[in-house]
């Protein structure tokens, strides 16, 4: 247990800051995940929309 005011101080804010830091690097990790997920979706649909004008082009 901290005997100073200074180490008191520490003593109650490093845990809310380690929480709060951890929460924010979840949160981040989600968000970018979500938004790759997002851009390779669109590049797929993208592929799978050229493929069927190429093929409905063939059969024309």
């Amino acid at each position: 247990m901290p005997t100073t005011v200074w180490g008191g101080i520490i003593f109650s804010l490093a845990p809310t800051v380690c929480v709060g830091l951890i929460f924010w690097f979840v949160m981040r990790a989600i968000l970018r995940s979500d938004r790759t997920e997002r851009k390779e979706y669109a590049r797929i649909e993208a592929e799978e929309r050229a493929k069927l004008a190429a093929q409905s082009a063939k059969t024309r």
